[in-house]
């Protein structure tokens, strides 16, 4: 229902006995449930911290496996019930909407942010992390360029997860030099 028309929406809520909530209440509601997902937020990062400290794991390990995986748990879920339902083309669309989501406007303005907390930050990538993010930027529009999508191509995106997964396990701890500079601890 992404692109139909007010009409036909309306026509499917009729036939389907759904109703919609008024904005009085739908705003509140959303802004607790905010506040609720900041407040846990603030808790699964302190909880991670302490298992990456515990455990030996380096910062971009935590930040693109571990937090990726735990962050995007809602995804995942939706994502799994739409495969058992064998609607694969829209858990494709899922996957590749929420990453372009993250990539245009969440990443943009956490930059923005951290300037105003006075802890300014920066989109600097390491040369593995590009690498990855085109590999995976190719691999995405080779599976989702023919329109459609099956078991096989997903098994083929769960392993390039799991090598890219390797690779940021045991990529080296990058850190700061005196020009600003990020290099790779050896």
């Amino acid at each position: 229902m992404l692109f139909i028309g007010k009409g036909v929406a309306a026509e499917e809520d009729a036939h389907h006995g759904t109703s919609h909530w008024p904005i009085k209440k739908s705003v509140p509601l959303l802004l607790v449930a905010t506040i609720f997902v900041a407040i846990i937020s603030e808790f699964l990062v302190d909880a991670v911290e302490g298992a990456r400290a515990q455990l030996g794991l380096t910062e971009v390990f935590v930040c693109v496996i571990v937090v990726a995986i735990i962050g995007n748990a809602a995804k995942h879920s939706s994502s799994l019930l739409m495969a058992m339902h064998n609607k694969t083309n829209l858990e494709v669309g899922i996957a590749i909407g929420s990453s372009i989501q993250v990539a245009l406007f969440v990443a943009p303005l956490l930059v923005f942010a951290s300037y105003f907390m006075g802890k300014p930050n920066d989109l600097e990538f390491t040369i593995p992390e590009i690498v990855a993010v085109v590999l995976a930027i190719g691999i995405v529009g080779q599976i989702a360029g023919d329109g459609e999508s099956n078991w096989l191509e997903g098994a083929q995106l769960i392993s390039v997860c799991i090598v890219l997964g390797i690779l940021f396990y045991f990529l080296p701890e990058a850190h700061h030099v005196a020009g600003g500079a990020r290099t790779s601890a050896h």
